[in-house]
């Protein structure tokens, strides 16, 4: 995976990209109500989505993984490189006004959503900018909509929900105001989560963090009595 630099200053020419929509991304207005977030559908390619949906690494299970630790088809790698790349850091730089040269950036998808899965949190203050791209098809649930909320306690008070139709970004800063979740759903429900991170500790900090949680969600799975399903 790369990890890109990037200038904050004047805005420069926006270089082609092979999967995402940077000139749509440039041209989308960054909102602070109620914490500075932005919104683009579209943001990933109509022409590259479906081959970047169907290379998606098979998820079987509730959590939150890094993309280093699955097994990912060389053309999804492609697209997780781009992702982290300098023009990417270049526009998230410019569009936030924050200097992310020499920001590391972690990579973690999500294949399957739980019940318990939306409950309303913050993301870590570890992380500058939290940056999430869907990759479902049409989407009818009420549950699985991101909500940005105006607080911790009312999942109903937001000011924006996304629908985690392909292709759709949806970034924000995050602040200790940065409230986010959204109505139980329960099935598949991908998602790519981008982060840039505050130093390279936190990031070997976060992967070790997310192996030992794998190493025990594996065990369970073989050490907890079966139950029958239906």
């Amino acid at each position: 995976m790369q990890t890109g630099a990037a200038h904050t200053g004047a805005s420069n020419p926006v270089p082609p990209s092979a999967h995402l929509d940077l000139a749509r991304f440039a041209a989308t207005d960054l909102h602070h109500d109620p914490f500075d977030h932005l919104m683009v559908r579209g943001f990933v390619r109509p022409e590259a989505c479906t081959a970047i949906k169907a290379a998606f690494p098979r998820i079987d299970r509730g959590g939150s993984f890094p993309a280093s630790t699955l097994a990912c088809d060389p053309s999804f790698t492609a697209f997780l490189d781009e992702l982290q790349g300098p023009a990417v850091t270049q526009a998230f730089a410019e569009k936030f006004s924050i200097d992310l040269r020499d920001r590391p950036t972690m990579v973690t998808l999500r294949g399957q959503s739980r019940a318990k899965d939306g409950r309303i949190h913050t993301d870590s203050h570890t992380k500058l900018i939290t940056a999430l791209i869907y990759l479902n098809d049409d989407w009818d649930a009420e549950g699985g909509r991101l909500r940005l909320l105006r607080g911790p306690d009312d999942i109903s008070n937001y000011a924006l929900e996304v629908t985690p139709e392909q292709g759709t970004l949806l970034a924000f800063r995050c602040t200790e105001n940065a409230y986010h979740g959204h109505k139980p759903f329960v099935g598949q429900r991908q998602s790519v989560q981008l982060n840039w991170l505050t130093d390279s500790a936190v990031l070997k900090r976060e992967l070790a963090r997310h192996s030992i949680s794998a190493w025990g969600k594996r065990l369970l799975r073989f050490t907890r009595p079966r139950r029958e399903e239906h």
